[in-house]
């Protein structure tokens, strides 16, 4: 089951919090996020799984920032969330993946009990503008069935930016 826009506004302050809401944001059944002016990019030509690979800072300038292909950018939302009682779950916009832009390679998927900003793996097929504040991606909700013990992993919980990856800890 996956909650309506309706049910996402009767839950805030319950079982799902944002931070900033704005009602304009809510759709029939999402809520949309909006991408922060921050962003990283690896500083490394080759990753290593098992170690912490070096990133740099990039600020997205209200004129604009010019993605290239074949690089990741990681940004994330202006918004932080909580969820109890519910698998939160993230998908890229349409209007924004029209233009070839990708928000998250592979990471759409949260836990239940995660609190935090949202890590956006961004893509893109060929140059593209980005702007800071732009809604470039929904938050849904599904229900969960079953007995289950809420996401507290340090290593992504309660955040207070974007997460480069952090595999190199399940190494040690």
């Amino acid at each position: 089951m996956m909650l309506s826009g309706k049910e996402i506004e009767k839950k805030l302050g319950k079982d799902i919090v944002i931070e900033p809401f704005n009602k304009n944001q809510l759709n029939p059944n999402s809520y949309n996020l909006k991408l922060h002016n921050e962003l990283l990019i690896y500083d490394e030509d080759i990753l290593d799984m098992k170690k912490e690979n070096k990133t740099k800072t990039i600020i997205i300038p209200e004129e604009g920032l010019v993605l290239e292909p074949g690089k990741l950018y990681l940004g994330r939302t202006v918004e932080y969330t909580e969820t109890n009682n519910y698998v939160p779950m993230l998908e890229g916009r349409s209007s924004i993946g029209r233009l070839g832009l990708f928000i998250h390679v592979t990471a759409g998927f949260g836990d239940v009990g995660f609190k935090g900003y949202w890590t956006l793996e961004i893509f893109c097929v060929q140059p593209i503008r980005i702007y800071p504040s732009v809604e470039v991606c929904q938050i849904y909700y599904h229900g969960i069935d079953g007995e289950y013990e809420e996401y507290s992993s340090g290593k992504y919980q309660k955040n207070k930016g974007i997460q480069p990856s952090l595999l190199y800890k399940d190494f040690k």
